[in-house]
């Protein structure tokens, strides 16, 4: 009888376990789906880790694509400029959230509000 207890609890925990990481994984998706997060899209965003640090670098056209890609939702652009990653990696986010400006994309989120910036 007590081994039965414990299977059941251990099935219930499992249960519970399993419901709240979905539950996690949902809410930390947002934008993008259940496949990737802000830090995943982050990583495609490597080639303007020098644009992101330095307002007078130049922006390269493999980093404007991809700023115009995540740009199309600008909620998902803000969090991916200030996703754990894009800390770590010593992006600047009010230098970063100029490069779709400087990438002169025509339809750029302007007066967008990411967290404490404003994209112009």
């Amino acid at each position: 009888m007590e081994s039965h207890i414990k299977v059941f609890f251990f099935i219930l925990g499992l249960l519970v376990f399993v419901s709240i990481s979905e539950i996690q994984s949902v809410e930390a998706a947002g934008e993008y789906g259940r496949s990737t997060t802000p830090d995943n899209e982050a990583m495609k965003l490597i080639p303007c880790a020098s644009a992101a640090q330095d307002e007078n670098a130049s922006v390269s056209q493999s980093c404007c694509a991809q700023v115009q890609k995540i740009g199309k939702n600008p909620s998902c652009l803000c969090a991916v400029v200030l996703s754990n990653m894009a800390k770590m990696s010593g992006v600047n986010p009010k230098i970063a959230i100029t490069i779709p400006k400087r990438c002169n994309l025509d339809n750029r989120p302007i007066g967008y509000k990411c967290g404490p910036y404003t994209l112009p």
